[in-house]
């Protein structure tokens, strides 16, 4: 295919998932099957053209005067990929599969494209409903942390203890070029080619080995934040496919014990094989036999440190899912929050006395971070916050820099700050 067919194709993807309000990796999996003719690299292209038009939906919309699949891709030719209009022009003519050509009113608009007088929420892409929220949680930084949020992602991974380290890892993959991540002593970092996409890392040796895991480096960093240690009973309550409960294994190189589960014991399926290729011990899965079935009730006042990694609106991972801030809907974050006092309530019966709560969201919006856990303290009398010094001195690692991006109860990590997701970690200390 032509650039300019691909970038047909990208439009017409963008108008599929648009008005069927659908995932961005169902509309192109679907164009795929039916135009068997396109190939890998090919599809490949029209995905990042697809995700990056989404990365600058709102600044495109608001420059270009209008919010049609059309207007997103043009608008992010020039703001994502420094396209002047000449050379729109020339892949706007209408030719073997290429788009219509320009016309009068979108020459003029892609000629003024400024975004400098936008509102905030269009310079820095996010929804214009959620604006009031960041400008809450970040200020003055408001903008730039919504524009590194529509950033490409890198790929990063956590070098699996129990069976390697990261500079033996790091060798094992040296021909993909891998990073030393800047703040996990675990993780390594590949950065996105020029079509957004990072190595097959699923196909490496050393992954089917099990001495790796794909995870972001925010993700394990709050994981090791999280106060693990040897002999510990910890629980991962909201586990889903396992990724923190992995990474916990590896904290407590196969000491303790580890209870995963999760309300939706569909989400549990993965966790099992990768157990498996981890070699870790110390895991036990507890499945919901049915709806409503408390799995851990068992457990209740016995432990030492459950992790609750909360359901959120994902905020914190729109670089990864850049559809998915457009799918969200105001009356999700009301929803999101009464699910987050839930999972705490529940935290809060399994923990012992004078043990530790790990609060942990994918989200950039205070109302899920620091709001939740306020409403948790005025619930529950006798918890309270662990300083976030505290937290940062791990003995393993000197985390003292994270402490400029301390929070009234916890941490707050984004890709402006850390370069990484989004990522909330608070700890609360119960009653002894």
């Amino acid at each position: 295919m032509t650039p300019a067919a691909r970038i047909s194709a990208a439009i017409e993807v963008l108008t599929d998932l648009i008005e069927r309000r659908r995932p961005a990796a169902d509309a192109l999996k679907d164009w795929g099957l039916s135009r068997r003719f396109a190939g890998s690299k090919d599809r490949a292209a029209i995905a990042s053209l697809v995700y990056d038009a989404l990365r600058r939906r709102a600044s495109s919309a608001h420059a270009l005067g209008e919010e049609t699949p059309r207007a997103l891709v043009l608008g992010m030719l020039v703001s994502q990929r420094g396209m002047g209009v000449e050379e729109i022009s020339e892949l706007f003519n209408g030719q073997n599969h290429a788009p219509a050509p320009l016309t009068e009113f979108e020459v003029a608009g892609l000629a003024a494209f400024d975004l400098n007088a936008s509102p905030g929420w269009a310079r820095a892409d996010v929804p214009d409903w959620l604006w009031p929220s960041f400008m809450a949680g970040f200020g003055d930084d408001a903008v730039s942390e919504g524009q590194a949020l529509a950033g490409r992602a890198p790929a990063d991974i956590r070098a699996n203890r129990l069976k390697t380290d990261r500079d033996k890892l790091r060798a094992a993959l040296a021909h993909l070029q891998p990073e030393p991540g800047a703040w996990s002593p675990d993780a390594l970092r590949f950065l996105p080619g020029p079509d957004g996409r990072g190595p097959s890392l699923q196909s490496e040796p050393s992954f089917f080995n099990g001495e790796f895991e794909i995870q972001d480096e925010g993700s394990q960093l709050v994981t090791l934040l999280a106060g693990a240690e040897p002999a510990m009973s910890v629980v991962d309550l909201c586990a889903g496919a396992g990724g923190k409960t992995l990474a916990l294994a590896a904290v407590l190189g196969g000491k303790g014990r580890i209870f995963a589960t999760d309300l939706d014991s569909r989400r549990l399926a993965p966790l099992h094989d990768r157990l498996t290729r981890s070699g870790a011990s110390n895991v036990e899965v507890r499945v919901p036999k049915s709806r409503g079935h408390d799995a851990l009730a068992d457990l209740a006042g016995t432990i030492d440190l459950v992790l609750v990694d909360a359901p959120c609106t994902g905020s914190g991972t729109w670089r990864r899912n850049p559809d998915a801030k457009w799918r969200v809907r105001p009356g999700a974050l009301a929803e999101r929050v009464k699910d987050q006092a839930q999972v705490l309530g529940r935290a809060a019966s399994l923990v012992k006395p004078g043990g530790r709560i790990a609060y942990i969201t994918c989200s950039m919006l205070p109302e899920e971070n620091d709001g939740a856990v306020e409403a948790f303290l005025a619930r529950h009398a006798g918890f309270e916050p662990v300083a976030t010094r505290s937290l940062l001195d791990t003995g393993e690692v000197d985390f003292g820099l994270l402490a400029r991006f301390a929070t009234r109860f916890g941490l707050q990590l984004s890709p402006r700050r850390t370069g990484t997701d989004g990522f909330y970690l608070s700890c609360l200390r119960a009653p002894a």
